[in-house]
């Protein structure tokens, strides 16, 4: 699955795949792109576990406000750490199987994995400067 992306820099629409070494760069000014995909049950080792750059899994629905609430901070993150953090989006009424590993019993939820473990759990909406204090803190823990 892959997501378009235009370049914050040229904008440039890209193709950025859930799944990929390294992180994604505009094909036209090389710039690092944002990395916010949508992630399924299928995908989801490869896009999250797999993954050699930081990840932000965002458990979330449609039908909950406080997960609405948060997906305009989580896209302002994605731009602001394009290079060093992907947004993986996992929908948990279509991906039940996801939320139950990891132990979801509200949402939003949201764990930052590092080298394919768990390193920091965010459990309720939060504002953007926390969300960058635990970015910051999972950061410096894949350093």
């Amino acid at each position: 699955m892959a997501e378009i992306i235009a370049c914050p820099s040229c904008d440039t629409k890209n193709r950025v795949p859930a799944a990929a070494s390294g992180h994604p760069r505009c094909a036209s000014c090389k710039a690092d792109l944002p990395w916010l995909v949508d992630v399924d049950e299928a995908g989801f080792a490869g896009a999250v576990e797999g993954s050699s750059t930081p990840v932000l899994v965002d458990c979330w629905a449609a039908w909950c406000g406080p997960c609405l609430m948060m997906a305009p901070i989580l896209e302002t993150l994605a731009e602001a750490y394009a290079g060093r953090l992907k947004i993986a989006k996992v929908d948990m009424d279509a991906n039940p199987g996801i939320g139950a590993r990891l132990g979801v019993q509200g949402i939003p939820a949201m764990f930052i994995y590092v080298n394919g473990e768990v390193v920091e759990e965010i459990v309720g909406a939060r504002p953007e400067h926390e969300m960058r204090m635990d970015i910051e803190r999972a950061l410096k823990k894949a350093a």
